[in-house]
C-alpha cells in the first residue's frame, strides 16, 4: 500500500464576495480543499489544492493529476501479492466514496 487517500476542507476566511457560492459547502462556509496521498510515516506521496469546498472528494478525483496518472499507466510500480494474486500498481487506502477502482 502507497498510502492512505482523502480530501481535507480548510475554511476561506477572507473568501471573496463574488467566489464565496462556488467555494461554500455543506457546512455553509467557504473551504478550499487539499487532497493528499499520505504513507504510515507520514511520508505525503502526493497533493492537489484549490479546488471549491462545493465539491466532495470524487469531484475532487476527477480533477486531480493522480488520475491523469492513474489513466496513462505513469503510476509508482510496485510488486505485491493481494489475495493470493501479485499486483503490480500502487494500492490506495480510500473510504467508500471512492470509485471501485483496482488500486482503492
Amino acid at each position: 500500500m502507497l498510502g492512505s487517500i482523502d480530501c481535507m476542507h480548510w475554511q476561506w476566511a477572507n473568501c471573496p464576495t463574488a467566489y464565496k457560492g462556488q467555494y461554500t459547502g455543506k457546512d455553509g462556509k467557504a473551504t478550499l480543499v487539499l487532497e493528499a496521498v499520505a504513507s504510515y510515516d507520514t511520508h505525503i506521496w502526493h497533493s492537489f489544492f484549490g479546488c471549491p469546498g462545493s465539491l466532495n472528494d470524487l469531484n475532487i478525483l476527477d480533477r486531480s493529476p493522480l488520475v491523469n496518472h492513474i489513466i496513462n499507466d505513469d503510476i509508482l510500480k510496485c510488486n505485491y501479492e493481494l489475495n493470493g494474486k501479485q499486483k503490480e500498481k500502487a494500492y490506495f487506502l480510500a473510504d467508500g466514496i471512492y470509485p471501485d477502482w483496482e488500486i482503492f
